[in-house]
């Protein structure tokens, strides 16, 4: 881990805060709990226990793995429906087959990720390759959801296939850090995926000891989630590890920071940094459905039931 690396960050564009932006303070640091997802692959919650208020627009988010399979145990989800949000699922390591019955889908490997829009519904599944499964092997990812307002909610389904090598790359003053903008914009850097709600999603990698100071959009709010290592996030230098979210305040810039000694099984510090504008509507979520009243709720279920969000195609052996 990662998969998309650079021999010599100093090659990239370099990305610092402005001297006079506000540092923003750290509100919170949290523990995700873990737990089982789908067919039985492990996850950590990394919202869990977290004010939405501080999340808006972003709804939740899972850590998938990091697990070393044995042959046979790779698992993935049964088919599912969705309507109202965005899914994004970023692979760091292993292999993902995805499909919907929208006609997206495709197989997202190391550094890839698949943004997919259910806007109005549709059923999908994602499940690791036959290969994989036969083989077994390292597997790691997120999943994070996305909310749309209202006005967007029942737009048509979009499936977009982000590969590892599409992503801006951009480091630190001193290269001791590793950007890869997967969506969204940083210091006037666009990554390539095309959001409805404004937002910004980047794994960083700190090298030992390095330290990363970003400007942020001051109407975004912002997060720092830890997939791997441990560090300090804010100027006050608050402690996190593997599997907390930092939630920080208002301001310009946010500051994230690696030990100078690292996990044994980690060589660095891991870290997706997340920021979007919040939509500050109504939210009424249960399961698979993020709508705005619970009677928009009932409609999802009951659209769901008489067969208006698709039926599950059989393509690739995915749908018998």
């Amino acid at each position: 881990m990662p998969a998309v690396t650079v021999e010599n960050p100093l090659t990239l564009p370099r990305v610092v805060a402005s001297a006079d932006a506000v540092p923003r303070p750290v509100l919170a640091v949290t523990t995700a709990p873990q737990g089982f997802e789908g067919e039985g692959f492990p996850v950590r919650r990394a919202f869990a226990g977290i004010n939405y208020q501080y999340l808006d627009p972003f709804i939740m988010m899972d850590q998938m793995g990091e697990v070393e399979y044995a042959p046979g145990e790779p698992k993935g989800t049964p088919w599912h429906p969705h309507r109202g949000f965005e899914t994004v699922t970023y692979i760091i390591d292993g292999t993902f087959d995805h499909q919907d019955s929208n006609g997206g889908g495709g197989t997202i490997t190391n550094g890839d990720t698949q943004w997919m829009t259910a806007g109005s519904g549709l059923l999908h599944i994602e499940a690791p390759p036959e290969s994989l499964v036969v083989s077994g092997g390292l597997f790691h990812g997120l999943q994070l959801w996305v909310n749309l307002p209202a006005a967007d909610k029942m737009m048509a389904p979009r499936y977009q296939d982000i590969r590892g090598g599409q992503v801006q790359l951009l480091t630190s003053p001193d290269g001791g850090a590793l950007l890869r903008v997967i969506a969204g914009e940083l210091d006037g850097h666009q990554g390539p995926g095309i959001t409805h709600t404004p937002i910004t999603m980047i794994h960083a990698t700190l090298r030992p000891g390095a330290e990363i100071t970003l400007p942020w959009r001051e109407d975004f709010n912002g997060l720092a989630y830890v997939m791997a290592g441990r560090g300090t996030v804010g100027a006050e230098h608050r402690p996190i590890h593997l599997g907390q979210t930092a939630v920080f305040g208002q301001g310009g810039s946010l500051t994230v920071r690696a030990d100078e000694k690292q996990d044994s099984h980690t060589p660095d510090l891991e870290v997706v940094l997340l920021g979007g504008r919040p939509i500050r509507e109504p939210m009424a979520h249960y399961g698979p459905f993020v709508m705005n009243t619970q009677a928009e709720l009932r409609q999802a279920f009951e659209d769901f039931q008489a067969g208006r969000l698709g039926t599950v195609p059989a393509v690739h052996g995915m749908g018998e």
